[in-house]
């Protein structure tokens, strides 16, 4: 059931002194998106639950992704290589309702400390640059998969694990940014469905969806300018901080000083 907002569910939001910060977090997410080509939802998520809950967090910045992203994926669905994509979006899919259940059931405050621990433990990985290096096989497939589903289901990040196990499969790039593409569309287009069944599409995180999604969407026009003439180390480093200031931020411990 979806329950959609109405002017007063909108002035209500934009009435709260909060919803300020959140922009800000929304175009800066946006702005490294564009800019790097990954780490919008490693900043948006931890922050953005700080400064409501992890569920709105979840729901924003699926529907923004799914807006974003989905134009651009649909066409790659012809240059994507299947017999990759398939096996690891069905072991995805059945790890994201696992998922969901832990963002519904969880305490928002342990949530918040999952969302900054694997963010600040994704960020040395991808940075030293280490991957997995081999073909895909079944097994390591299936627990790639199934780790990124119940993480996309419960905090909505699932590229790293994704990323470091294509990386190094000796995919061309394009061929590599196709199946990333079209992975993380599925993905989005299940956690709608589930979302959907559990209700979780409400008012509120439906209209912060819309106020939080145009900052957004308009800071990765803004990163994607600055993206042009920039080294991809520089790039790469600057991303890498902002996710780190993020997830320190965020932690729960800060609260008292922070609020």
């Amino acid at each position: 059931m979806i329950e959609l907002p109405d002017t007063a569910t909108f002035a209500a939001a934009m009435a709260e002194p909060r919803i300020y910060a959140a922009i800000a977090v929304a175009a800066l997410a946006g702005v490294t998106r564009g800019f790097s080509g990954f780490g919008g939802a490693m900043i948006y998520m931890p922050l953005i639950s700080a400064i409501y809950d992890p569920r709105i967090a979840a729901v924003t910045v699926l529907l923004v992704d799914l807006v974003a992203a989905t134009p651009f994926a649909i066409p790659e669905m012809r240059r994507c290589t299947w017999r990759e994509v398939a096996p690891l979006s069905v072991a995805m899919a059945l790890g994201l309702p696992i998922g969901v259940w832990l963002l519904i059931a969880l305490d928002p405050i342990v949530l918040r400390w999952c969302i900054a621990i694997m963010v600040l433990s994704c960020v040395p990985i991808l940075a030293s640059g280490w991957r997995y290096h081999g073909p895909p096989r079944l097994p390591l497939t299936a627990g790639v998969g199934l780790f990124a589903g119940v993480s996309a289901g419960a905090v909505l990040i699932a590229g790293p694990p994704v990323i470091l196990y294509w990386l190094g499969a000796g995919s061309s790039p394009k061929t590599l940014r196709a199946n990333l593409m079209v992975f993380f569309m599925i993905c989005d287009v299940l956690l709608v469905v589930i979302f959907g069944h559990e209700g979780l599409f409400e008012a509120r995180p439906l209209a912060l969806s819309v106020l939080l999604g145009i900052p957004y969407l308009i800071g990765m026009g803004l990163g994607s300018l600055f993206f042009h003439g920039a080294s991809e180390r520089l790039y790469r480093i600057i991303a890498y901080a902002i996710i780190t200031l993020a997830a320190l931020v965020s932690l729960p411990v800060l609260d008292s000083v922070l609020r």
